[in-house]
């Protein structure tokens, strides 16, 4: 069997095609086929305005909803129009289902708010898991809760609440969110987020979960398409284990991973100012071999691991890469607060990193100065 045949066998795993934008002049290009489709997916009226609401996730083009709710008419309308190009059936599935007289009646699950004492964290994952799969992916092309990953957690658990009074299908980026809150407070669990960057017949992809940690056993939450890319039990002994699933997984629909991207742990405060690192170890597993990949997942877990025991582990300080390496890593900015000026950060006191060269840079300040005070030290 041809590898063509083999790609035909496969069902489609998103519901758009992804191209490039169009071009906001209005000087005529010529048009390919790509272009062509891209026209028939968007709405002839869009404006420039609604450049902004337009996002991707797993290749495929999506609306957000920025009116909140309810739902706008503008949002409302735009989000019937693109069902009516992408749904099987087409005008007339649209038609079907918002003139249906006796539609069914979708139930609203139980929120997984309160555990039992004796309940593991295992369980309490899987119910919040299960509650996600009740919720549904959404295959509208409009993702219905905005989620700007540069906001505080606190404005981020504000997000989640209104995800739980609506109960209405989400996407990847909202699972996480919404992951974040539900197991906020399970004692010795610790979340980061995990993300990949896929390539398949010409289109890139993204892909992001919740990892969990308890116990020595890793894990993970989320939504997806696919069963296997979304949830994860806490059963690998390691997070290079949990990593290299995921990458076999995502091989059984020919996707080949480029880049994987690992955060750091996510404070258990709801109230906290500070914000979601989502990239603080940066993997090109073009250039890694499995072996390479392993042994770089065990060091930044054994250098995560430390954070969490660390009394300081509010501040986190990133190793230094190899030069010419596939590896990249990103300073964690400090936590900022309301009325407050944004700290000095501690990185910027003892050694920073050049991501153009990856060679450290000494800042300011003599060893005499730093003997002066025995109390305060950085450890590197």
């Amino acid at each position: 069997m041809s590898e063509n045949k083999q790609y035909e066998n496969l069902s489609s795993f998103g519901s758009l095609i992804r191209v490039p934008d169009p071009p906001l002049s209005r000087t005529p290009t010529p048009t390919s086929k790509a272009s062509k489709k891209l026209i028939e997916l968007k709405s002839p009226n869009k404006s420039i305005d609604d450049e902004d609401e337009l996002k991707e996730e797993n290749g495929v083009l999506f609306w957000v909803n920025k009116s909140g709710f309810p739902i706008d008419t503008k949002t409302w309308e735009r989000m019937w129009d693109h069902v009516g190009k992408i749904h099987p059936k087409g005008l007339e599935g649209e038609s079907l289902i918002r003139t249906g007289a006796e539609l069914p009646e979708v139930p609203i699950p139980q929120v997984p708010l309160s555990f039992h004492l004796n309940m593991s964290t295992y369980e309490r994952l899987e119910m919040i898991q299960n509650y996600m799969k009740e919720l549904q992916y959404n295959h509208t092309g409009t993702q219905f809760f905005e989620i700007r990953k540069n906001r505080p957690i606190s404005g981020l658990m504000d997000s989640a609440k209104e995800m739980i009074r609506e109960s209405l299908p989400i996407k990847c980026l909202e699972a996480v969110i919404l992951g974040v809150h539900l197991t906020n407070g399970i004692a010795g669990l610790e979340r980061f987020p995990i993300s990949f960057k896929t390539f398949f017949l010409g289109n890139t992809h993204r892909h992001v979960v919740l990892g969990m940690y308890c116990s020595g056993k890793y894990g993970a939450v989320g939504m997806s398409r696919r069963d296997d890319l979304m949830y994860k039990p806490l059963t690998f002994k390691s997070l290079a284990e949990l990593v290299i699933d995921f990458q076999d997984c995502y091989r059984k629909y020919w996707h080949d991973v480029k880049k994987v991207k690992l955060g750091l742990p996510i404070s258990h405060n709801p109230h906290s100012y500070e914000q979601i690192q989502w990239k603080y170890l940066t993997l090109n597993c073009t250039r890694l071999t499995r072996m390479e990949l392993a042994r770089e997942l065990d060091k930044h877990a054994r250098e995560v691991k430390a954070m969490m025991k660390s009394v300081t582990s509010a501040q986190y300080s990133p190793r230094k890469p190899p030069a010419n390496s596939s590896i990249q890593v990103s300073p964690r900015k400090e936590p900022t607060s309301i009325g407050t000026t944004k700290l000095t950060s501690r990185l910027d006191r003892s050694l920073t990193v050049s991501r153009a060269s990856g060679t450290p840079k000494e800042c300011q300040g003599t060893e005499d100065e730093s003997k002066k005070d025995a109390t305060y030290q950085i450890r590197i």
